[in-house]
């Protein structure tokens, strides 16, 4: 074995002075090193798919519990930003939940959640996966572009990755929120009834083209890059700033509690919908545009249903018709909403992350 062990030390301190058979040897430890790269190689993708595979639960859980914890109060909001000024039935958050309570009864507050949650799932899972995708390969590029391997995402870099990721889970599944905000503000009442989401995608679909499943596109991809993109920002900077400047005894290295993540995501969601929800108003109005029973279900009986050509169309004949207040039609219910529906998010997703045991954070 002595013999073998100074063979081996002598091919590998001058590999031109040995015998046959310690070449052979170190052609059999370097081909043994290649099966194991090739191994690794495959293990690797089968790893990854798994942690993303988690990652997109985890961010369809966040979307479904959070959205329906509050989908009262999202579908008065939906019905507030449409309806006819000249035929108020919803007038207020109290009076119109009490109002659909009564003449629709518990099925009515929840109307539409069942599309919503089949459209909030899989744009949950898209939005926060494409966030960390995102957000790693612009923090990739600064680290690159600073010469700075330590340095750490700043807020707007966290708003740019915020804006692409919901700009990207939006366009995936924009046709379903085009008709869940009209399957949404149907009532007991209505001329024709969109029986689901699939009925009523094919219904639009057959009846308006393809291009009615987009209408109200434009002005969504211009709200999404404030409201997903501050949110995101503020959640994870006040996250940062709270764990590094350590008030309320906050430990150096101590995880932040639910408590205090629920009002991270609280703040977040107050400050993106504040910035963003004309823009959520004139889509919702845009989006019932060619409908034939739109002005009797969100205009009222005898109602005449108003034609948009455009985003700045529906700007200007909301403003000037109804004055700049309506581009606030359902604020208070949506400001109600959002604030724990954004809370409840962050934080499941979070809790779901950690119970599936995904290495991907948010921020690192």
């Amino acid at each position: 074995m002595a013999l073998s062990m100074e063979r081996v030390r002598r091919a590998i301190v001058d590999p031109h002075d040995n015998d046959e058979w310690a070449m052979d040897l170190l052609r059999a430890v370097n081909l043994r090193g290649r099966a194991n790269a090739r191994e690794e190689g495959v293990k690797a993708p089968g790893h990854a798919l798994l942690s993303i595979s988690k990652s997109l639960v985890a961010g369809g859980v966040a979307g479904g519990v959070s959205r329906t914890a509050v989908a009262p109060l999202e579908r008065l909001k939906i019905l507030l930003q449409v309806q006819n000024p000249h035929n108020i039935q919803y007038n207020g958050t109290i009076q119109g939940l009490k109002y659909i309570w009564r003449t629709e009864g518990l099925r009515g507050l929840f109307k539409g959640n069942g599309t919503n949650c089949a459209r909030i799932v899989p744009n949950s899972a898209v939005k926060f996966f494409s966030y960390e995708q995102a957000s790693s390969g612009i923090l990739w590029l600064y680290r690159r572009q600073s010469g700075n391997e330590d340095a750490q995402l700043t807020p707007v870099l966290r708003l740019g990755a915020g804006a692409c990721a919901g700009i990207i889970a939006m366009s995936a599944t924009y046709p379903m929120d085009m008709v869940r905000g009209r399957i949404t503000v149907q009532t007991a009442n209505s001329p024709y009834q969109y029986r689901g989401m699939f009925h009523a995608l094919s219904t639009v679909y057959r009846q308006e083209g393809f291009r009615a499943l987009y209408k109200g596109w434009l002005p969504s991809v211009i709200g999404v890059v404030p409201y997903v993109g501050l949110n995101f920002s503020v959640y994870e900077s006040l996250k940062d700033w709270l764990i590094k400047s350590r008030p309320f005894g906050l430990g150096e290295d101590q995880e932040l509690g639910v408590v205090t993540r629920l009002a991270c995501g609280a703040a977040a969601g107050t400050v993106g919908q504040t910035v963003a929800y004309p823009l959520d108003v004139i889509r919702r109005r845009m989006q019932m545009v060619g409908w034939k029973d739109a002005s009797t279900i969100v205009r009222g009986q005898g109602g005449n249903s108003v034609e948009y050509t455009g985003m700045i169309d529906a700007f200007r004949k909301t403003v000037h018709s109804e004055g700049f207040g309506a581009l606030y039609k359902g604020l208070v219910p949506n400001s109600v909403k959002v604030v724990p529906s954004i809370a409840i998010a962050f934080v499941s997703y979070e809790v779901v992350k950690d119970i599936l045991g995904v290495e991907m954070r948010i921020s690192d």
